[in-house]
């Protein structure tokens, strides 16, 4: 029996990969970067920043200018171009009317995100958000969904994490709970497929159909 679900942001919960990806052109751009083709830039998303940045520069203050430029730029457009995807409302709303606890486990900064939850009219169904600011290692590595675990009082055989990218599912899976591969984020099933996701979700809308 699940009693704790546990979501990515970006890509599952909120529609913004538009956004991130525009402010990651921008601050390349901004910077004298040449922007590396689409699939580079997607296999990376997901994942921190100042690890997205260092691919382009090795000087520590250099990355952290490019991490303001994004953040300035995405800050600047977040509000109109953030939504929730169709159905997330609705199955949050069904998983919380049977007792589950909820939680979203996310690369980005806990301000970002909680403005994301805000924005899209998702926060009042968290209990807690696990940020790049909450832990010491970041997705692939279990660490985040094991604090989300650990504050939410629950064990990993009662838990899934959902998520729409590679790296969600190989961290659900490193911490040992189920996992769900979110098929309406940017990632192809075929990249997905290399995780082994415990399940597979089409739509939003089948996510309550699992507790």
């Amino acid at each position: 029996m699940l009693d704790t679900f546990l979501f990515d942001l970006d890509g599952t919960l909120i529609d913004s990969i538009g956004l991130i990806h525009a402010s990651y052109r921008h601050a390349l751009a901004s910077h004298g970067c040449t922007e590396p083709p689409y699939d580079e830039w997607l296999a990376g998303l997901g994942t921190p920043l100042q690890q997205q940045f260092a691919r382009f520069a090795g000087d520590p203050r250099e990355i952290d200018a490019m991490c303001a430029t994004y953040r300035a730029h995405n800050l600047s457009h977040h509000d109109g171009r953030v939504r929730a995807y169709d159905g997330i409302a609705e199955a949050l709303a069904a998983l919380r009317a049977r007792g589950v606890r909820l939680g979203v486990v996310t690369s980005k900064r806990a301000d970002g995100a909680r403005r994301g939850l805000a924005v899209s009219g998702l926060a009042a169904f968290f209990d807690d958000v696990v940020a790049l600011d909450d832990v010491q290692k970041h997705k692939p590595d279990p660490e985040p969904v094991l604090v989300a675990l650990s504050r939410l009082h629950t064990r990993p055989d009662r838990a899934i994490y959902i998520g729409d990218s590679t790296h969600d599912l190989a961290a659900g899976r490193a911490a040992r709970v189920r996992t769900g591969a979110a098929l309406w984020g940017p990632f192809p099933r075929a990249w997905l497929e290399r995780e082994e996701p415990d399940v597979w979700l089409a739509t939003p809308r089948e996510i309550a159909e699992l507790a």
